[in-house]
């Protein structure tokens, strides 16, 4: 029984310690702090953007679906069917904000550097095939002079 734990605290260990969990960790801890940053930017300059055409928080944004929409002094919903467009419009923008932060300064970026040293890559690829055929042209090229050094000799072993 010590054995199958000791197997299963193994398989538990070696699960912990790929690098995908390591990395997804940090990506989790990574996200929640630019998150706040994102929320950061939605309230302190979209809104007040947005607040200069209405109101400054987009959580006040609504329509009544069913009127009339009266709250009581909690602000909560005694009649009518509220909807709250401003809130879902807020989420929206935090996301597109989000979004494109994380394609620009993250994706695009690392797609074009993954591109260099691709094309490095294939450059080098490219130089060796290069060295490689100019050896066995050079190499055939002394063949057939020692061929004809030999007076034309049609030996078919020295032939490739």
């Amino acid at each position: 029984m010590s054995q199958k734990k000791e197997s299963v605290l193994a398989g538990f260990k070696a699960f912990l310690m790929r690098g995908n969990v390591v990395d997804l960790a940090v990506a989790v801890v990574i996200g929640a702090a630019f998150t706040n940053i994102v929320n950061s930017i939605v309230k302190g300059i979209i809104n007040p953007l947005v607040g200069a055409i209405g109101t400054k928080d987009l959580d006040h944004y609504s329509s009544c679906l069913k009127a009339p929409c009266r709250t009581n002094a909690a602000g909560e919903v005694v009649s009518g069917v509220p909807i709250m467009w401003g809130s879902v419009l807020s989420a929206t923008l935090s996301f597109l904000i989000t979004a494109a932060v994380v394609y620009f300064l993250m994706v695009l970026p690392m797609a074009k550097y993954l591109a260099r040293v691709e094309a490095r890559r294939k450059a080098r690829e490219g130089v060796a095939e290069t060295v490689a055929v100019t050896e066995l042209e050079v190499l055939k090229e002394i063949r057939d002079h020692l061929v004809a050094q030999r007076g034309g000799e049609h030996d078919q072993r020295t032939r490739v």
